[in-house]
């Protein structure tokens, strides 16, 4: 029997994309606990949510299928009162899925008839109109996620590309509804119900439409969607924003950055960081893949430059250039060396001093908190949008608490590696 009743369990398909809802409930009200993985037994500590971050976007569908159920299943002990399938707020994924299979198979569990998708996120510039979803100014396709390494988005049209991923029928409440109100969406849901539409795509330009969608999504047993849909969900337990929601530690300790991403917006994040004088090694995965140990060069760089502020290590790159090294190492096994090395590296940061680190990168961000053996975190306050500040224990730590941040490639401003120690302090 779980110690503590939760209200909102959440299951979040990559580790930065768990920080950035949970970072949402915060702002909203909700005290959230980010789980990393299952936990082995119940909750012990007190939490409105709890959001179970699983590394299961790119996996085989099945295994992303078991690893959410086995979720569900935890967080059904907890007394979750609703279900949350957070993905990606570029909808991220293939023909084979996972969004779809995984959805079904959570409806599958619950015994539910129909759910919402939606990857809406104003305040990061992702928004759904007639279905399309759009980053910025330019529809998907045209955003630089068509040239995605692991899950090349080429159309659009969500319902078309959940609809390949999924048994159940693929519907829309378009924006007419969504403007109308929660009573015209929930009879939007009943029309497209009597019809035999199990899932829904939702309409949302603004934060308005996603607080409108809150009421009429109280009653789903499941919801799914990227971040943005969080901001309505925590009113239907009577919930509001509140500071005491994100209060953490006081921080202590060296500062570091560590990137493995190689989105646009970290590109420019490292380019700032540079332009701004501060220390900044790149790691060369050609270097790696011939063996040379360049964690123990890393941290032997580093060792003299912490005191003195924050440093930056970084293996991001251009698309042209990380397609050069995919072609001589190979898609996966050149993302998974980076990813180890980077975490090794980080590892050995917090050994030197380090008790604030910031981490971009979806999957570098995975391979950081596990090399850390972190796992679970108590989420703070918002950075930028969608990323907050976290506070962990890790082994690594000596046990004195470690401030982190995970943050998602394609997330926050330039100047987000100096910005995020600021707003700790």
């Amino acid at each position: 029997m779980a110690a503590h009743k939760i209200l909102l369990g959440c299951i979040a398909d990559d580790f930065t994309g768990a920080t950035d809802l949970a970072n949402n409930l915060v702002r909203s009200g909700m005290r959230v606990v980010q789980a990393i993985g299952v936990p082995d037994g119940p909750l012990d500590v007190d939490a409105d949510a709890v959001v179970v971050a699983l590394k299961s976007r790119t996996i085989a569908p099945a295994d992303a299928i078991a690893q959410s159920l086995a979720a569900l299943k935890w967080l059904q002990a907890q007394g979750a009162q609703q279900i949350y399938f957070k993905y990606c707020s570029t909808f991220d994924s293939t023909a084979q899925g996972n969004i779809g299979p995984v959805a079904e198979a959570l409806m599958d569990a619950l015994g539910t008839d129909f759910t919402i998708a939606t990857p809406a996120f104003p305040d990061n510039g992702r928004t759904v109109f007639k279905g399309h979803l759009f980053v910025g100014d330019v529809l998907l396709s045209e955003s630089g996620m068509q040239n995605h390494p692991l899950t090349p988005m080429t159309d659009a049209n969500l319902v078309r590309v959940l609809q390949a991923q999924c048994r159940r029928k693929v519907g829309l409440i378009d924006h007419k509804a969504v403007a109308q109100g929660a009573d015209a969406i929930r009879a939007r849901i009943a029309a497209l119900r009597a019809d035999d539409v199990g899932l829904a795509v939702v309409d949302a330009v603004s934060n308005d439409d996603l607080l409108r969608l809150g009421p009429a999504l109280g009653g789903l047993p499941l919801v799914t969607a990227g971040s943005g849909v969080a901001i309505g969900l925590p009113q239907n337990w009577g919930l509001q924003a509140s500071s005491t929601a994100s209060a953490l530690p006081a921080p202590r300790g060296l500062q570091a950055v560590v990137s493995g991403s190689c989105s646009l917006a970290t590109n420019r994040q490292v380019a700032a960081f540079i332009a701004g004088g501060r220390p900044a090694l790149a790691i060369d995965p050609l270097r790696i893949a011939a063996g040379v140990d360049v964690v123990t060069e890393a941290l032997a760089w580093a060792a003299p430059l912490i005191k003195r502020g924050p440093v930056l290590v970084y293996s991001t790159a251009d698309s042209s250039t990380v397609k050069t090294i995919q072609g001589q190492l190979g898609v996966e096994e050149a993302g998974a060396m980076v990813e180890r090395t980077i975490a090794a590296i980080a590892r050995g940061l917090v050994g030197l001093g380090v008790r604030q680190l910031v981490v971009a990168g979806g999957e570098t961000s995975g391979a950081c908190v596990q090399a850390l053996n972190i796992t679970q975190m108590k989420i703070g306050p918002q950075i930028d949008p969608g990323v907050p500040w976290c506070h962990a224990q890790s082994d690594a730590a000596q046990d004195e608490g470690l401030h982190i941040t995970l943050k998602s490639g394609n997330f926050g401003t330039d100047s987000f590696f100096t910005h995020a120690f600021t707003i700790l302090q």
